[in-house]
């Protein structure tokens, strides 16, 4: 009797503490499930993509681009450019206006400004980020873009873009100018230029600086930005962004126009592009390219810049920068 009462209690215990640990692992399965979609949703693991265009409007993409949801902005007016670094998005557009975010660009807030200059790009590098635009504006920010002060410049042409490599800045603008800055952006100096169109974006990468512009116009320099050379292009189209991935160059412009060049920018072929309206920014990240454009319009490249799909976009306004 004694032994048939111990096997029964044996078999409860057993089966209460069966019952106790489904529940526990199922509880722990759906808090694992709801952290991984609250985080999924608000954070970036594998990092994100930031544009950024017309009316202050900023989109974020926490799966490699494949989607986009509006984010908060802090200003209507339009941002122009946006950069990555030391964990924080910096945006800059319209009369100075420069914008910050260091929660993966859930949330943005303004960032004092030095200038009421429309700022056209953004660059960062050795722990500080560069802005400039109309006028030769340039202003830096060394407190990850909380504040900018002016820098020196060389030129009161209006400068579009800046890159940074091999310890050096390269801003280019109106009429091919070019500047550079070894002073992580304190003082800039003029580069010699090769063209007179002018030039809209400026990218790095393999030892090569690489800008782009007008009527198709591209030049590279092998020597840190001191001097720069034409070279061949297979379009006629004005392109306007220029970014480095996975040893390839991609460019984007007019009529929805995409360059690629894998031999460090000595020469570049046609990529099949998707549409035919104005791409205004590129961006890479994640063995993705991200190119953005005229009336939200978004595409992505997971070959290197060979092909490229549309993705659903969240704004029918004009996106203008884009960053990974």
């Amino acid at each position: 009797m004694n032994k048939v009462l111990y096997i029964i209690l044996i078999s409860l215990f057993s089966l209460t503490v069966f019952s106790c640990a489904k529940k526990s692992s199922t509880s722990s399965s759906s808090s694992s499930s709801g952290t991984t979609t609250t985080s999924s949703s608000v954070n970036c693991s594998n990092g994100c993509f930031v544009g950024v265009g017309v009316s202050g409007n900023i989109l974020r993409s926490t799966d490699n681009g494949s989607s986009f949801d509006n984010a908060s902005s802090p200003t209507a007016n339009n941002l122009y450019g946006v950069r990555f670094g030391n964990n924080t998005f910096v945006g800059v557009g319209e009369s100075g206006n420069i914008v910050r975010s260091t929660d993966n660009g859930t949330t943005w807030d303004n960032a004092t400004t030095p200038t009421a200059n429309d700022l056209a790009g953004v660059g960062f590098g050795n722990n500080t980020f560069v802005g400039v635009g109309e006028s030769g504006n340039i202003v830096r920010s060394t407190d990850n873009g909380s504040s900018f002060d002016n820098a020196s410049s060389p030129t009161a042409t209006r400068l579009y873009g800046v890159g940074f490599g091999n310890n050096t800045f390269v801003g280019v603008g109106k009429s091919g100018n070019i500047v550079r800055s070894t002073d992580n952006g304190s003082s800039f100096d003029n580069a010699t230029s090769p063209t007179a169109y002018y030039l809209s974006g400026v990218t790095f990468g393999n030892n090569t600086f690489v800008a782009v512009g007008s009527s198709g116009n591209i030049v590279r320099s092998t020597d840190n930005g001191s001097s720069f050379d034409n070279v061949t292009s297979p379009t006629a189209n004005k392109l306007q962004r220029v970014i480095f991935g996975n040893n390839t160059f991609v460019a984007v412009g007019y009529d929805g126009n995409i360059v690629r060049s894998t031999d460090n920018g000595s020469s570049w072929d046609n990529a099949t592009s998707p549409i035919n309206t104005t791409l205004w920014g590129v961006g890479f990240g994640n063995n993705t390219f991200v190119a953005v454009g005229s009336s939200g319009n978004i595409v992505r490249s997971t070959d290197n810049g060979k092909t490229w799909d549309n993705v659903t976009s969240p704004t029918a306004n004009d996106l203008w920068g884009v960053v990974f």
